[in-house]
């Protein structure tokens, strides 16, 4: 036998031992990543745990097949995943050090697994995986530019051009593309604040879920916390809400509004950008869904003042989310101690607290409407370190000013919503 048949046997014997460890090293790939590409733990879990380590263990699958002399495994799945980290705003230099690392530990077990008199398998091994790793690398990068190219494709333009209200009819004779007659709007955000990655991943998966049910006819744009989706006004809300429902961990908040025509689209956007913003829960919401919070949102002098409801509780979010899922299970104690996974007296104790330190007693009506109110704008609030409400001049007047004020607080409160002792209600409140 020829050296260089030696030298292949040799190879084929040594890849072999990795084959029972495809999942340990991809698990091992996935930590190795955390630890060396800066901004890797920044990633959504669901790329990092998922789809990274399935990346990994088709590429370590495509390696032990190439080295028995089998078919190559199908590339593609490279080409896709590059394509989509473009779209996602992933910087390539993150991208590529993946797979570098990928490759670094392949070879790190090689090394240790080869026993003595196997250099020549080891060396021809190692020949065999930096010619796969530039063949990837050489793919990855031209897909990812290409994807990144696309980004700013006629239909991204066409989008953009509609939402800002900047000639979509010029833009979309220039490309040969056609305008539909009206638009369903849809603005898609997740329920906690995201990065701009797990952002732009949000949009793609919903664009992804959407372009079925619109036959292609879809348009996404990006956006701060997620992006706008354009669909054909024939499509329902409720057909929105099926495709999106399902084939996710977490369901995103979308608001939807209805423009009658293209020039209709940048008051529908805005409209479905605050639906969206003042809806509390995952799922589809028009404006009838949440008409009260919408429009307590809109009135912009009085929500200081009623905002700073909550300030007293900024350093409680145990008592915050105490309150929300108190109104979301509509009084309902036991539902809400399940809901927070307490004890129904933690509860009972927590909304005395809460009345004690606001002055609003959150178990009377109108407590609930005060309080429901403030918890509408603490969601809008953006995102970042709290921020305390400053109180009004004490020569402000209004009505409520003759009502008793809390302790501590410049806030005017009703008498009746704190004249309550803790276990029972005020005026006009009920308990679960």
């Amino acid at each position: 036998m020829s050296q260089p048949d030696t030298a292949r046997d040799g190879a084929v014997r040594l890849a072999a031992r990795l084959e029972p460890r495809v999942n340990h090293l991809a698990r091992v790939i996935v930590e190795r990543q955390r630890a060396e590409i800066p901004g890797f733990d920044l990633l959504p879990d669901e790329m990092r745990d998922v789809e990274i380590a399935a990346t990994a263990r088709h590429a370590l699958r495509g390696f032990l097949r190439h080295v028995r002399g089998l078919p190559d495994i199908d590339i593609g799945v490279f080409r896709e995943r590059a394509a989509e980290r473009a779209e996602e705003g992933l910087p390539l230099v993150q991208l590529l050090r993946g797979y570098h690392v990928g490759a670094e530990v392949v070879l790190d077990t090689l090394s240790e697994l080869a026993r003595p008199g196997e250099q020549a398998a080891l060396q021809a091994l190692t020949r065999i995986q930096l010619r796969a790793l530039q063949a990837v690398v050489e793919n990855v990068t031209e897909a990812y530019l290409t994807g990144l190219a696309d980004q700013q494709g006629p239909a991204r333009e066409l989008a953009r051009a509609l939402v800002r209200g900047d000639a979509p009819a010029e833009v979309a004779a220039r490309y040969g593309l056609s305008l539909e007659s009206g638009y369903l709007v849809l603005s898609v955000r997740t329920l906690a604040p995201q990065t701009p990655l797990a952002a732009r991943r949000l949009l793609r998966w919903a664009l992804a879920r959407l372009a079925p049910l619109a036959e292609g006819r879809v348009l996404g744009l990006p956006e701060e916390g997620g992006g706008c989706v354009l669909l054909p006004s024939r499509i329902a809300p409720d057909a929105v809400a099926e495709q999106l429902s399902s084939c996710r961990t977490t369901a995103p908040i979308v608001g939807a509004a209805t423009a009658d025509s293209p020039d209709g689209v940048p008051a529908a956007a805005d409209r479905a950008r605050r639906i969206a913003a003042v809806a509390a829960a995952p799922g589809v919401h028009r404006l009838r869904d949440v008409l009260l919070e919408y429009h307590v949102a809109a009135a912009t002098d009085s929500a200081p003042e009623l905002g700073a409801l909550l300030e007293p509780l900024v350093r409680r979010p145990g008592l915050t989310a105490t309150v929300a899922a108190f109104l979301d299970c509509d009084f309902d104690r036991r539902r809400t101690a399940q809901a927070l996974d307490v004890h129904p007296n933690t509860v009972d104790n927590r909304l005395s607290r809460v009345t004690e330190l606001t002055g609003v007693d959150p178990r009377t009506a109108r407590g609930v409407q005060l309080l429901g109110a403030a918890l509408t704008l603490h969601r809008m609030a953006p995102p970042g370190p709290p921020q305390a409400v400053a109180a009004r001049p004490r020569d402000a007047t209004s009505p409520s000013d003759t009502h008793a004020r809390a302790p501590g607080r410049s806030t005017p409160v009703p008498p009746d919503l704190h004249s309550s002792a803790p276990g029972t209600t005020g005026s006009g409140g009920s308990r679960a």
